[in-house]
């Protein structure tokens, strides 16, 4: 119970992008369960095919494909309990990297398929989903990025503080234009007089 707790907490504490990179994430560790190849086998004479899903057929592919997700979930849990830890780029580009990673394994595995013993391997609709839940991965770490979210200070270190945002200049009024119309030259009075030198 305390556990659930900790999780619901912990979900609030996020904001909509790093909810976003969770839900992405969960999503692909889902797919892993669904149906990801067709292999057919002979059984008395009879071809036969059957379903597996991405841990019915392990390679580095999908062992890979597992860590990224459950290291996402992971960090971004930690860090909504603001743990205080530096990622090169930041976490809106870690995310990012590892979904793009994902989907470059996803598709790599669409051309080194599991052994199909002289049978063809088809790829089935989990494989696909897979793919989506990939690039919304990757799509939420951009959207970390744009939001520009500062990091846990370290211990002993000061806060990041966020950058200064302009404030919009009001503009300018009827009576404010009157205000900041130079001035006329004025007449001094000594145009068209002749001096006494002048005169002479």
């Amino acid at each position: 119970m305390r556990f659930l707790t900790r999780i619901v907490g912990d979900w609030r504490a996020m904001n909509g992008e790093q909810r976003l990179a969770v839900v992405a994430a969960v999503a692909l560790l889902v797919t892993m369960f669904l149906p990801w190849y067709s292999l057919q086998n002979v059984n008395r004479g009879a071809i036969t095919s059957q379903t597996i899903n991405a841990f019915g057929d392990v390679s580095f592919v999908e062992a890979a494909v597992f860590l990224v997700a459950v290291g996402v979930i992971f960090m971004l849990f930690a860090r909504s309990e603001g743990r205080a830890f530096h990622l090169p780029g930041g976490d809106g580009t870690v995310v990012m990297i590892a979904g793009g990673w994902v989907l470059f394994l996803i598709f790599y595995r669409v051309f080194s398929r599991p052994a199909g013993h002289g049978y063809p391997v088809g790829i089935q609709w989990g494989f696909f989903l897979a793919f989506i839940a990939a690039g919304g991965l990757c799509y939420s770490g951009l959207r970390i990025r744009r939001a520009h979210v500062p990091e846990p200070p370290l211990p002993g270190e000061a806060p990041e503080r966020p950058p200064p945002v302009a404030e919009p200049q009001p503009e300018p009024t009827a009576a404010t234009r009157v205000r900041q119309r130079p001035a006329a030259p004025q007449d001094t009075g000594y145009e068209g007089q002749l001096t006494f030198d002048d005169q002479e």
